[in-house]
């Protein structure tokens, strides 16, 4: 009697509860279903990220499975990111041509230097010599030709160092030097995105290109119209990189000191480097430039004119009433444009001022970098602390020991003047 009147409750309750829970599957057509589940899991259902989208009804529950969408959404974004990826490699190969350019540039402008400086020292010997040769035979045709001989080759030869002041062939090959460097840079970086981030988005084509924008515009590669000016009235650090967007951030950052390598010692320890920087490197290779350039201004004045008055001299020689004042001049002159000539374009001159003022350059990218990362309030957005720390060591030549030691030792009252005597950087 019990087994029967178990087996009856057991019916009677698997009947009802068919009648509550109504489900349709559709197999091959899989837009819509509809479950009767209570309502109670609902919101338990829909928190989960799976495949459905759950709608509660009266009594019953919408089930919207979400394949098509995810599928079409994912196909999508891969298909954005190929197309990044495709840009920057695109941008890489137009990079890689750039380097090839300016190597090519590099060698033909230091060529220029070496012939052109040959040239003029051979030229002007050759004047020194007729214009003595005339002031020994001292009458007879052969003075005439000797005397127009000298003359035309110092003429000559104060024309080509006039160029060859204006461009600065030394300079012109120390820009293209600096400019094939920076873009074998550009390319390892470029190199370093595809290999570790992913996925690449719009922004990292966007940089890389203002990148190569900006480095064409600092050095460029013809010589009419867009040449650097070799004689600025105020000598400006080299700016070969893209201006930064800043960015503004309103949350508060004081419960993010610890995070992504950042903390507070961190932050004073480069706002101290930072200091150093600007008051002895940056300081010192401006210096440095404004006085190269005073020096190569002096050289390119006294070539031509040394050269120009050997060529009057020259021509004044046999004269009556100039006596021996024509060879003097002639002679003499022409040996002092020699030396003036050799120590201006031998010695490179315009290449040290160009070297000074890239230097400068570097240290201004430096100061910027360390004072934008600091500016950003979103400590989850600045490069990792700890790395960033050692990419500055590395660039000033420095341990991370050493770096920390500056920067305690210009932070210390006791010690100004010992920490304004050092320099931060210990490569150049």
């Amino acid at each position: 009697m019990a087994s029967i009147q178990a087996s009856f409750c057991s019916a009677s309750f698997s009947s009802a509860s068919s009648r509550k829970i109504k489900a349709t599957l559709h197999s091959q057509n899989i837009e819509s279903s509809r479950l009767s589940v209570p309502r109670l899991l609902v919101n338990e259902l829909n928190q989960r990220n799976g495949l459905l989208n759950l709608t509660a009804t009266s009594s019953e529950i919408e089930v919207k499975p979400l394949f098509d969408n995810r599928k079409r959404s994912n196909l999508g974004d891969s298909v954005s990111d190929s197309n990044f990826v495709q840009e920057l490699y695109a941008i890489m190969e137009i990079v890689a041509d750039r380097i090839e350019m300016h190597n090519n540039i590099k060698a033909q402008r230091d060529n220029w230097n070496v012939l052109l400086l040959n040239s003029v020292n051979g030229m002007t010997a050759t004047a020194a010599i007729m214009a003595g040769l005339a002031s020994v035979f001292g009458s007879g045709p052969s003075i005439l030709s000797l005397k127009i001989s000298s003359s035309l080759l110092y003429m000559a030869v104060t024309g080509i160092v006039l160029v060859m002041n204006k461009i600065q062939p030394s300079q012109l090959a120390e820009e293209q030097r600096n400019a094939s460097r920076l873009f074998k840079k550009l390319h390892e970086e470029i190199k370093t995105t595809l290999a570790l981030k992913n996925p690449v988005t719009s922004y990292d084509v966007k940089v890389t290109m203002e990148k190569v924008l900006a480095l064409d515009k600092a050095y460029p590669l013809p010589l009419l119209g867009t040449m650097i000016e070799k004689f600025p009235q105020i000598v400006e650090p080299a700016v070969w990189w893209p201006e930064e967007e800043p960015k503004c951030h309103d949350q508060n950052m004081s419960d993010k000191f610890e995070r992504n390598g950042w903390n507070e010692n961190l932050e004073e320890e480069l706002k101290e480097v930072l200091g150093v920087m600007k008051g002895r490197d940056s300081a010192e290779y401006a210096r440095l430039s404004n006085m190269v350039l005073k020096v190569n201004k002096v050289l390119a004045f006294c070539g031509p004119l040394l050269t120009g008055s050997a060529a009057i001299g020259s021509g004044l020689i046999g004269l009556p009433g100039f006596g021996s004042w024509g060879a003097v001049l002639g002679v003499v002159l022409g040996a002092f444009g020699t030396v003036v000539n050799s120590l201006e374009h031998g010695g490179q001159v315009g290449m040290v001022f160009e070297m000074y003022r890239s230097s400068a350059g570097f240290f201004k990218l430096m100061e910027e970098t360390i004072e934008s990362t600091l500016k950003e309030r979103e400590v989850g957005d600045r490069e990792n602390g700890e790395l960033f720390e050692v990419k500055v060591a590395l660039q000033l030549g420095r341990s991370l020991s050493e770096l920390r030691d500056l920067a305690s030792a210009s932070s210390l009252s006791s010690r100004i003047q010992q920490a304004k005597e050092e320099f931060a950087s210990k490569l150049f």
